[in-house]
């Protein structure tokens, strides 16, 4: 997808993704428990590691996702997120 994927230049991209990510989650096309891999959105994305990284704070910070020491990140169950900001 990072061919069709086109980036606003007024924003962060890491905002962008996590915003895209945010989408995914509230529309169901990844549940609770789904897997958030880094090396996927840099791959999907076209972006850095550290984009990524960015990306998966701000959907942490939002409380969508959560992350295992060791394990990664995962997509948190809705009750935690449901009164989140969309």
């Amino acid at each position: 997808m990072a061919d069709e994927w086109q980036f606003d230049p007024t924003s962060p991209k890491s905002a962008q993704i996590a915003i895209e990510i945010e989408r995914r989650i509230r529309a169901g096309e990844y549940p609770a428990k789904h897997p958030i891999y880094e090396v996927r959105l840099v791959q999907e994305f076209g972006v850095a590691r550290d984009t990524a990284r960015k990306a998966t704070v701000i959907l942490r910070d939002r409380g969508l996702i959560f992350t295992v020491r060791g394990m990664g990140s995962f997509v948190a169950d809705p009750r935690a997120w449901a009164e989140s900001p969309e």
